[in-house]
């Protein structure tokens, strides 16, 4: 839910755009009467607006009609068809049950936000004209705490599981935060706007031109501010400038207008303008955060975007940007005034972000999270430190989970509404096993809304015991499907269309291998050079390049000697077995494509490269996020993954695919059946703002997640692996340790801690990840490598600059 002020039961002026000086919008004169007939059109007339069990006063009313019509005319100019009337025949659907994001506010407004909803979640975006179309209810199994209901209106009834987005304070907090920013806090509201500074020279004769600049800033994940647009007003400098009566236009060209188009300059004036918009709503946000609910206005009441409104002043002939005022709607009003110049498709305008693309990510995480909030969900398998973080989110998510798990002793037991100490590892037990955890949900009368599970060695189990229980899942089958390597390539194979292009093609030719005879034939079937792994196996373990029929004999006799069973190796999948399998090595960069797949349609797709391995082995040594790849193979990829997910029969859940791109095009390595592991989830919530732990746990629950529908991701992260057998001396340092900590913590580096124990072996997966961020590949690589040269990860056994060659 997002308003321009808190929901409250006492409405004092119309949906108009607010100034703080009170001297902009269409509601001077508090609650008089609107204008009429403002907007002619052809659009109906007898749409009925009355809202059953809640009738407006006459001038409400008015009002209503006002904004209907404004509705109208606003997408009228921007080449947008009428509204439908659909009170005889509402939509179909369960209201509550799904994404839902409302805006209280006027259609001019907020035009850019309604347009920008509907295209990063189609359907659920809705428009309310009134106040009196909403009441407040009491929020479930929340004391004290509300939410927002709209009664039947034509017919139709929904409840929203909002505040979505929170409500936008109009201004009331704003009060000396202008000096807290770093702007000039002497510049009065609504005060003169100066004349272009003598630094500018006007291009031709002619009056002086005064320029408004006007900066759109927005929270976005982790509570952080994100300039999102800038435009600016021009005008004569002998007449005040405001929004309403100036063309908006971008920073280039209104400085370009004053005489200024020097390149470096005008960047440096961005710069400028977007650390002091941000700080802006830093200062805000601090601001609130020491605030009570009801000094916010309500306990999910947040602030979630900020207008910025800058003027120029010279300081030794420096360009500097004072700010001039905090709005809320005006800037966002403009901004989409300015995209609405590229509406026609015939400008042929580049596509850029809008500017309410960030608040409406973090409406949909809101929604997500209010969606979620107590839901009880059965966790199959702890995991290891590396899912340490699923404990920390779900308490942040208010989610209440119950954990089945081997280790009587796992630290997450203390962590979870219940624990059942239950032996998952032998897998070739696990039908019997999901009827006997299914008993035992019952005796225990859990009311489990959803079960899921991260952890590679569960996942046939979990898939099982949510058939067991009537829970959402993709079938046991196609788990089982995708968790053999050597049955997924074997089977897609046999994919051969239609529809084309078929599944097929990305499948690679393989053997399963449970003996030597197996080898024998393998080694006949399988172009080599080859790679054997295991079949159930996972973080690249016993994983090798193989050249030749010797060398397919040692390694396989190698690894039914050393890894027989689960306690060789906890965690890798021995509980399934030591089978084995031989596949065609193809040529190509690796890369790993995480999707969200809900109802067999994909929702969102992120794509990372990794760097070159260590032949003959495959442990990851650096990766990429997002893909440097042009958006023609990050298609291709995207695409291959999604159709091999749904080969198999994987229609519902959060899914990692392995790939190769090659000369002829993209080929299938594996696909593991859950939540991508490593650094993934974090780099994504990272860049992406998008958690697909939340979005695993809202598939599991039957709901759809609250995903826009084209993520963008707002910068780069590039990471190197570090390994025992390297970087013992490093790692097992105190004093090393500490360091890369406080980088951490300083942001200058992001560390995800994958193992726990120090322990070298021939079998080793990586212990951590060493990432850095940068507005480009080369700029995070390069700042990666310096970090890794001062702490000595780079050394000549384990080339750091060679890993992250890919990269530049």
């Amino acid at each position: 839910m997002l308003c321009l002020d808190p929901l409250s039961t006492e409405w004092d002026y119309p949906l108009g755009s607010k100034d703080l000086d009170g001297k902009e919008g269409p509601c001077q004169g508090g609650t008089a009467l609107p204008p009429a007939g403002c907007f002619p059109g052809p659009w109906r007339q007898d749409v009925s607006l009355d809202c059953k069990g809640s009738p407006e006063e006459p001038e409400a009313r008015a009002w209503t009609v006002y904004y209907y019509g404004l509705l109208q005319s606003c997408l009228q100019q921007a080449g947008l068809p009428e509204t439908q009337d659909r009170s005889q025949a509402p939509r179909t659907g369960c209201p509550g049950a799904e994404v839902t994001l409302c805006i209280l506010g006027s259609p001019s407004t907020f035009l850019s936000l309604l347009l920008e909803g509907g295209v990063q979640s189609p359907g659920n975006m809705l428009l309310c004209l009134s106040p009196a179309w909403l009441t407040k209810v009491a929020a479930p199994g929340q004391e004290g705490g509300c939410e927002a209901q709209w009664p039947a209106l034509a017919g139709t009834a929904g409840i929203a599981p909002a505040p979505a987005g929170g409500a936008i304070s109009s201004g009331e907090h704003s009060d000396g935060i202008a000096g807290e920013a770093g702007g000039r806090g002497e510049c009065p509201c609504g005060g003169h706007v100066p004349t272009c500074p003598a630094a500018l020279t006007s291009p031709a004769p002619g009056p002086e031109l005064a320029v408004r600049i006007c900066a759109v800033v927005c929270r976005i994940q982790g509570d952080r501010p994100l300039l999102s647009k800038v435009v600016c007003g021009v005008g004569r400098g002998d007449q005040l400038v405001r929004h309403h009566n100036t063309l908006p236009r971008t920073l280039g060209v209104a400085l370009a207008q004053c005489g200024l188009e020097e390149a470096a300059q005008v960047a440096l004036l961005e710069q400028r303008i977007k650390a002091t918009a941000e700080a802006a709503l830093a200062a805000v946000l601090a601001l609130e955060a020491g605030l009570s609910a009801e000094q916010r206005g309500g306990r999910q009441v947040h602030i979630d975007f900020l207008g910025v409104d800058f003027v120029l002043t010279v300081a030794g002939r420096t360009l500097t940007p004072a700010v001039l005022k905090l709005n809320s709607g005006l800037c966002l009003e403009a901004c989409g005034a300015l995209e609405g110049l590229w509406a026609a498709p015939r400008l042929g305008r580049s596509v850029e972000e809008a500017a309410a693309a960030p608040l409406v990510e973090t409406m949909l995480r809101r929604s997500g999270r209010r969606l979620m909030a107590g839901k009880q969900l059965l966790v199959i398998g702890a995991g290891g430190v590396s899912k340490k973080f699923v404990w920390e989110a779900a308490r942040d998510y208010g989610l209440k989970l119950h954990l089945v798990e081997s280790d009587p002793n796992h630290f997450a037991s203390q962590l979870v509404q219940t624990f059942i100490h239950f032996d998952v590892t032998e897998h070739r037990r696990d039908e019997e096993n999901a009827q006997l955890l299914a008993e035992l949900v019952r005796t225990r009368n859990l009311k489990l809304d959803g079960c899921f599970s991260f952890w590679d060695d569960c996942l046939v189990l979990t898939a099982l015991l949510c058939r067991e229980l009537g829970l959402p899942c993709s079938p046991p089958a196609a788990m089982c499907l995708a968790k053999q390597k050597s049955r997924t390539h074997l089977h897609l194979l046999r994919c051969q269309g239609p529809p084309w292009p078929a599944t097929s093609l990305h499948a690679v030719a393989c053997c399963p291998l449970e003996s030597e005879a197996d080898v024998e034939r393998a080694v006949h079937q399988v172009p080599l050079p080859g790679v054997m792994k295991l079949e159930f196996g996972s973080g690249a373990v016993g994983v090798q390049l193989v050249k030749d029929g010797p060398q397919c004999h040692e390694h396989f006799s190698r690894i039914l000697h050393d890894l027989q069973g689960e306690a060789d190796h906890p965690g890798i999948g021995l509980g399934w077995g030591n089978a084995m399998l031989l596949m065609e090595f193809v040529e190509g960069t690796e890369h790993d494509v995480d999707l969200v797949v809900f109802g067999g349609r994909l929702l969102a797709a992120f794509v990372s490269d990794n760097g070159p391995t260590r032949l003959p082995g495959f442990t990851e040594t650096a990766a990429c996020m997002p893909t440097g790849l042009a958006p023609e193979q990050e298609a291709q990829l995207v695409q291959a993954a999604f159709r091999c997910c749904l080969g198999c029969g994987l229609l519902d859940g959060v899914f990692n695919v392995e790939l190769k791109m090659t000369g002829a095009g993209p080929k299938l390595i594996e696909i593991n059946p859950r939540m991508g592991g490593f650094y993934l989830r974090d780099w994504i919530l990272e860049l992406y703002g998008v958690d697909l732990l939340l979005a695993s746990t809202m598939v599991a629950c039957g709901l759809q997640p609250a995903l826009p529908a084209h993520p963008r991701a707002r910068g780069y992260l590039v990471g190197i692996m570090c390994l025992v057998s390297q970087h013992i001396e490093l790692l097992s340092s105190p004093g090393s340790r500490e360091t890369m900590q406080a980088l951490h913590d300083q942001g200058l580096l992001r560390l995800n801690l994958l193992e726990e124990a120090l322990i070298p072996g021939q079998y080793e997966e990586p212990y951590c990840n060493v990432a850095c961020s940068g507005s480009s590949p080369a700029e995070a690589r390069l700042r990666l490598l310096g970090i890794c040269q001062g702490l000595g990860i780079d050394r000549p056994n384990y080339p750091v600059a060679h890993f992250l060659s890919h990269f530049k």
